[in-house]
């Protein structure tokens, strides 16, 4: 029990991602200011778990849902600001594409490739999330961490979360709650002719439209994850009401009938084929939550 005027009680989480599967909440809220936060986890009880929730866009819910909290930042951390000396501040709950907008509204560069990542600024640090051409660690100054079991706050600089390709060193008891982001001064024009050229490059070679949770697998060193599974001949390959895209490989698309079950049960079979013919073992980038069946029993 959480007696707090913020909290609901079973909340569907399905709509909340972008494959619109998975089970509800035991217990949810969406704080909007860093006292709100912490005051909904000064009243909760250090054996629940807590699930921080950005825009849903990298996890698979499980169907049976979460037996805890689940938090989502909205109000004050979803704010951006552009600052004199071109820092750009973004909450935690902030969308990378508008993040790269509004940088690019004030002539700031550096932040563009943003604006094909439909995740939140907190997953954007933990996940080190990148694309054409770069990634959180070359632009992240620092950021702010609130943990959960002792409800402190610091203020981190970017070199202490070890990023690496997909990865910081946060624990699951970590949260982002604010980023800072270096900029360099840039061509407004040059700006807006990039942003719409990565956003023409997704429409033409990702499955937009429909359901899917981005890049399923982490490209392994040497090759793109998708290149592999292209090879193993399971593009367009389809199991149920989830398929293999015949777009781009490593993105897996769902019908409105799909299961989450289904997601991680394919996900599994495709890294088994994968290490069968291909001799790679790949790493799923996306997030699975909760509990899910023994994945042998969907080879």
């Amino acid at each position: 029990m959480i007696a707090h005027d913020l909290i609901r009680r079973n909340v569907a989480l399905a709509p909340m991602t972008t494959y619109k599967v998975g089970g509800a909440a035991a217990w949810f809220a969406e704080p909007t200011t860093l006292e709100e936060l912490r005051s909904i986890l000064e009243l909760t009880p250090r054996s629940m778990p807590v699930l921080v929730l950005g825009r849903g866009s990298n996890v698979v819910i499980s169907d049976e849902g979460w037996d805890g909290l689940v938090l989502r930042l909205v109000g004050a951390f979803a704010a951006i600001a552009v600052q004199d000396d071109g820092v750009v501040v973004a909450g935690g709950g902030a969308s990378l594409p508008v993040l790269a907008r509004t940088a690019v509204a004030e002539g700031r560069a550096g932040l563009e490739f943003y604006v094909g990542i439909p995740g939140s600024v907190g997953g954007a640090v933990r996940m080190n999330a990148g694309g054409h051409g770069s990634d959180t660690a070359a632009v992240l100054d620092s950021a702010t961490v609130l943990t959960i079991g002792t409800r402190s706050v610091d203020l981190r600089p970017a070199a202490s979360f070890d990023l690496s390709y997909r990865y910081s060193n946060l624990g699951d008891d970590e949260v982002v709650v604010q980023a800072r982001f270096r900029t360099r001064k840039g061509d407004l024009a040059e700006l807006e002719r990039s942003i719409r050229e990565i956003t023409r490059w997704r429409k033409d070679y990702q499955p937009g439209g429909t359901l899917n949770a981005g890049s399923v697998f982490k490209n392994p060193d040497g090759e793109a994850a998708g290149a592999l599974i292209e090879r193993a001949g399971l593009k367009g390959m389809r199991d149920g009401e989830v398929g293999v895209s015949d777009v781009h490989a490593n993105f897996l698309v769902a019908t409105k009938a799909a299961t989450a079950s289904d997601i991680f049960l394919l996900v599994h079979r495709i890294k088994d084929i994968v290490a069968d013919r291909m001799g790679v073992v790949l790493e799923p980038e996306v997030k699975f939550v909760g509990t899910f069946p023994d994945p042998g029993e969907g080879v």
